[in-house]
Parts: C-alpha cells; sequence; structure tokens
C-alpha cells in the first residue's frame, strides 16, 4: 500500500487501488477513511485497515468525495459498523435520497458515448444503497478531527458534488477532480462541466498541495496540474 505522512505528521494510505482509490488519513488514533470503493472491496478495504493495526470500528469520519457509485457503494456498511459521521457536498442530498447519482458527461467523442450509454442503464447498473449523511457541506470548512490541519473544499466539476480533502496544505485527495490514469493528463473522462472543473483545479492550485491523490489511477504532482489548468484556461477563454 502507498502512503504519505506530512510535515505534521499526518499519514495518508491508499487502502484501495484498481477499480476505484480509497485512502485512509491518520494521525494518532484519529482515522479519516475518504471513499469506499465498490461493494465487491469492501472485504480488502477491511483486510487493508487491519493491516495498519486499525479497525473499521475506529473509523470516525467517512468524506465521500462525491457520491458515484463506485465512490460511496460500501458508506452503510462502514456507518454501520463504525457509527462514523458520514460528511458530503449538500450537492448530493436529493441523489443520495434516490440511492443514484447518474453518469456525467464525456469530455471526448469515446466517453461522450459511453457516458449516454451508462444514462441509459442508470440506477439499476450504477445505484447505491441509500445512506443518512451527517454533515451536507456547500463551502469550505474544517474536519472535526485536526480541524485547523485538515479542511474540505468543494471542488465540482466532474459532478457538482464533488469535494476535496486537503491535508496540511500539502496533500490533497481529490476524487475524480483529476484523472491519474494516463501519464501527465489529469483531465477525467467524464465530467459534467468542464469549465467548473479547470476552475476547481484553480482552487486546488491556491492550495499550496504538492501531491494530488485522484480516486483512479496513480498521484499526480503540482506541475502536472498546473499544466493542465493554463492548458485548459487558455481554450476555455479563447
Amino acid at each position: 500500500m502507498n502512503h504519505w505522512t506530512t510535515k505534521n505528521g499526518f499519514r495518508i494510505t491508499q487502502i484501495l487501488a484498481g477499480r476505484s482509490n480509497a485512502f485512509l488519513v491518520t494521525h494518532g488514533d484519529q482515522l479519516i477513511l475518504v471513499d469506499t470503493g465498490i461493494k465487491s472491496a469492501f472485504p480488502e478495504l477491511v483486510k487493508n485497515i487491519r493491516s495498519l493495526d486499525f479497525q473499521p470500528e475506529d473509523i470516525a469520519t467517512l468524506v465521500l468525495t462525491h457520491t458515484h457509485y463506485d465512490h460511496c457503494h460500501s458508506a452503510n456498511q462502514i456507518k454501520n459498523i463504525s457509527n462514523c459521521r458520514i460528511v458530503v457536498s449538500s450537492a448530493a442530498a436529493t441523489s443520495i435520497k434516490n440511492g443514484y447519482t447518474e453518469i456525467p458527461r464525456g469530455t471526448n467523442g469515446l466517453t461522450k458515448v459511453i457516458a449516454g450509454l451508462g444514462r441509459m442503464a442508470g440506477k439499476r447498473f450504477f445505484g447505491y444503497e441509500s445512506f443518512k449523511p451527517d454533515v451536507l457541506i456547500s463551502c469550505e470548512i474544517p474536519t472535526q478531527i485536526a480541524e485547523d490541519r485538515i479542511y474540505l473544499l468543494p471542488t465540482p466539476g466532474h459532478s457538482s458534488d464533488s469535494v476535496s480533502m486537503i491535508v496540511d496544505n500539502e496533500i490533497a485527495i481529490v476524487g475524480d477532480a483529476i484523472f491519474g490514469i494516463f501519464k501527465n493528463k489529469v483531465m477525467p473522462p467524464f465530467a459534467d462541466d468542464k469549465t467548473a472543473l479547470v476552475a476547481s483545479w484553480g482552487k486546488l492550485l491556491k492550495t499550496g498541495c504538492q501531491i494530488f491523490l485522484p480516486g483512479h489511477g496513480q498521484p499526480a504532482d503540482r506541475s502536472d496540474l498546473q499544466n493542465a489548468f493554463h492548458i485548459y484556461t487558455s481554450k476555455i477563454s479563447g
């Protein structure tokens, strides 16, 4: 499992990879889980938490970067085990009640076709068990754990409910605000609003973070995001 440690001792461990990434943020015995992956990955998630000498019951907060099924499929299972607080964007409130967040639009010709097919498939294939959020956020807020060092930043674009976690202004866990599958290419293949997404990249760059941990693939560094921001800002303004 990959891990990163900030100057103030916050440890971020990637506890799921492959289909979707999930991260555990720890400081002493305080645990924040960021995203859950899909249901079939739940046993692996539990195993990896235990391998770090923690228990799933120890999770105090579950932060969802957004509510597409591959990021929130096991939210209820985590809640039932740990009685954690679930923190998510207020923009997701209606989708959570319905147990389905619509697949975002494609950002290129091929993914536009795929997105159209995904929307036709709908809740039957891409739904999730509805859950009760404890905190709905609509603006930048600190976390209850380590309030002075960790905060949540709305970063819409991939979806309206996208949120990033900023840890010590060094590392950002960004969900699908960026994509880490293809080297030096951070534009996700799916996004509802590319203009809003690029604006969110600008917000992330203002944090001073040097490492950006995506919901899929490998981390991006600051130069990757800066380059993409300048390219797409020029395209949008042009």
